[in-house]
C-alpha cells in the first residue's frame, strides 16, 4: 500500500473529514447521510440510513439515494487504488441496477473488487484507458440482498 493510499483511507474513514469533503464535492452524500463504514485496498462498505431525507413516497429508500451509495462504494475504491500512482481521470460510462427487496431499513453497499481494480490501474500506461464494471451489492441488516448496482468506470492514466 502506498503512503498516499493509506492517507486517503484514513481521511475517508474519519467521519468529520469525510463530511467536509462530501459537503463540497458531493453534497447529496451529506443530505442522505452516506457513511463509509470500511475502506481498504480490497473492499469498500458504504451505509445509507432509512429516514425522511432518503425515502420516497412509497416508504422505501429512493432509488437515486441508493445509486449514490453504490457509486460511492465503487468510486472510493477507485480513488484509493489510484492514490500515489500518478494522475488519472475516471468517469462513469454505464450504470445498471437490479432491485430485489424493499429498502426500508439501513442498507450497506459493499464492493469488493479492489484486487481486480488494482490490476487494471497498475497495467495502464500513460495515455491509456480501460474500463471495469464494478458491482456494489446492497444488503439490509438481516443480510438479505436489497439491490445490486453495476457501475462501469472508465479510467485513464494521464501522461
Amino acid at each position: 500500500m502506498t503512503p498516499e493510499a493509506k492517507k486517503h483511507i484514513d481521511r475517508m474513514s474519519n467521519p468529520f473529514i469525510f463530511w467536509w469533503a462530501m459537503l463540497f464535492k458531493l453534497p447529496s452524500a451529506v443530505f442522505w447521510r452516506l457513511k463509509i463504514k470500511y475502506l481498504s485496498l480490497e473492499k469498500c462498505e458504504v451505509t445509507i440510513p432509512y429516514f425522511w431525507r432518503s425515502q420516497n413516497p412509497f416508504k422505501s429508500i429512493y432509488f437515486a439515494a441508493m445509486a449514490g451509495a453504490a457509486e460511492l462504494s465503487t468510486g472510493a475504491l477507485c480513488q484509493v487504488r489510484m492514490a500515489g500512482k500518478g494522475s488519472y481521470s475516471m468517469l462513469v460510462v454505464d450504470f445498471k441496477a437490479e432491485y430485489h427487496k424493499k429498502a426500508n431499513q439501513k442498507i450497506t453497499f459493499v464492493c469488493d473488487q479492489g484486487i481486480e481494480l488494482g490490476k487494471l490501474v497498475d497495467g495502464l500506461n500513460p495515455g491509456e484507458n480501460n474500463s471495469l464494471t464494478m458491482v456494489s451489492t446492497g444488503t439490509n441488516p438481516s443480510g438479505e440482498i436489497v439491490a445490486r448496482f453495476f457501475v462501469t468506470w472508465s479510467i485513464k492514466r494521464k501522461s
